[in-house]
């Protein structure tokens, strides 16, 4: 249990020192929402590494440490919005056959942009938010794309360490 508890603290922090490393990275399209979402290369890890149940505590704690650290609360209801859809497409993804880290990755980065239009949608009160939804979908699949392939090169790499 103490290994368990261990491994999941671990990867929270690395999200979260993720997560800072792309607060620094100047990445600005002019459109609110796009981030390159370095600390979902943890939770795609972790759903591979240690299963649905530890992926998602993980997912959680780190949406709220990283909203009380750099972000607010009004940040963390959307990353909650956004992150919750996304694990459970992901995890729905991943158990089906044939689709690869990097299609479970991309899936993840579409939906968790639509949970964030979601709730964009119930804030705002007005369907025009929707017009965000092309480039937004782009760009959860370009980073979803990027997240998968780095999981990818870092799963067998993480597997045989813990074995050693």
């Amino acid at each position: 249990m103490a290994k368990k508890i261990t491994r999941a603290a671990l990867m929270v922090a690395l999200a979260m020192i993720l997560s800072y490393i792309e607060v620094l990275i100047p990445f600005n399209f002019g459109i609110p929402g796009i981030k390159l979402g370095l600390a979902n290369l943890v939770v795609v890890t972790a759903l591979y590494l240690f299963g649905g149940r530890m992926a998602f505590v993980i997912s959680i704690v780190r949406i709220v440490l990283i909203a009380f650290t750099f972000g607010s609360l009004a940040a963390m209801f959307y990353s909650l919005a956004g992150g919750i859809l996304s694990f459970l497409i992901m995890l729905l993804f991943s158990r089906i056959k044939g689709f690869s880290v990097l299609g479970v990755s991309v899936a993840g980065g579409v939906t968790h942009n639509i949970g964030q239009l979601i709730v964009a949608m119930l804030v705002v009160e007005n369907l025009n938010i929707m017009l965000y939804a092309p480039v937004l979908m782009i760009a959860g699949l370009v980073t979803g794309l990027l997240i998968g392939i780095a999981a990818k090169l870092l799963i067998p790499r993480v597997k045989k360490s813990m074995r050693e």
